[in-house]
């Protein structure tokens, strides 16, 4: 039996499928231990979805928790209209529009789907400029949905000590957990 991949994994996964592993040893651990500033703007930018306050109109579904059996993910979706079928991913800044972003949005519009919602619209948020970008759904743009479920099996796959597993420098020395990792050398 497949294990339920977490959506929020989605995006750390293609960063570095090792940074889930290290970020489930700092699970306990306070927050302000090894977050960065910009991990902190975002969460606090996040804070009226995950507080449920950005709305009390009661066709807007906030932080609300989703599951796909068809896909075996599992997570939470930042906002979802349901009377305009419009599902949001609210980012704090968006300087690039990373597959990681869309990823997240096609498996929170497969679990909506797998639930009985109709979703007709996906978007991304951007918060500090007050921006939307449109997202095709999954359907209309096929090579970026086999991309997705080729990253499904991906993860589904990996094993830690993958010997064909090879580091991104440029990711590895923004990473926050690169003082973990073993592939990590800040020498030059």
């Amino acid at each position: 039996m497949e294990s339920l991949l977490p959506i929020s994994f989605l995006n750390d996964f293609i960063f570095c499928p090792k940074s889930i592993y290290y970020h489930q040893i700092y699970g306990n651990f306070a927050k302000s231990n090894y977050q960065q500033t910009s991990q902190i703007a975002g969460l606090a930018a996040h804070a009226p979805i995950d507080n449920k306050t950005y709305s009390t109109h009661l066709n807007i579904l906030q932080n609300y928790e989703v599951y796909s059996a068809t896909y075996n993910l599992v997570g939470k979706i930042d906002l979802f209209d349901i009377q305009k079928g419009l599902l949001s991913e609210r980012k704090k800044e968006i300087k690039v529009i990373y597959d990681g972003y869309i990823f997240q949005l096609y498996a929170q519009y497969l679990c909506l789907t797998d639930m009985g919602y109709a979703v007709h619209k996906l978007v991304l948020y951007d918060l500090s400029h007050n921006k939307t970008y449109p997202i095709p759904l999954p359907h209309q743009d096929l090579q970026m949905f086999n991309k997705f479920k080729n990253l499904l099996k991906d993860m589904q796959s990996f094993q830690i000590e993958d010997p064909h597993f090879t580091q991104n420098p440029a990711k590895c020395n923004r990473c926050i957990y690169n003082n973990l990792c073993d592939y990590y050398s800040n020498e030059p």
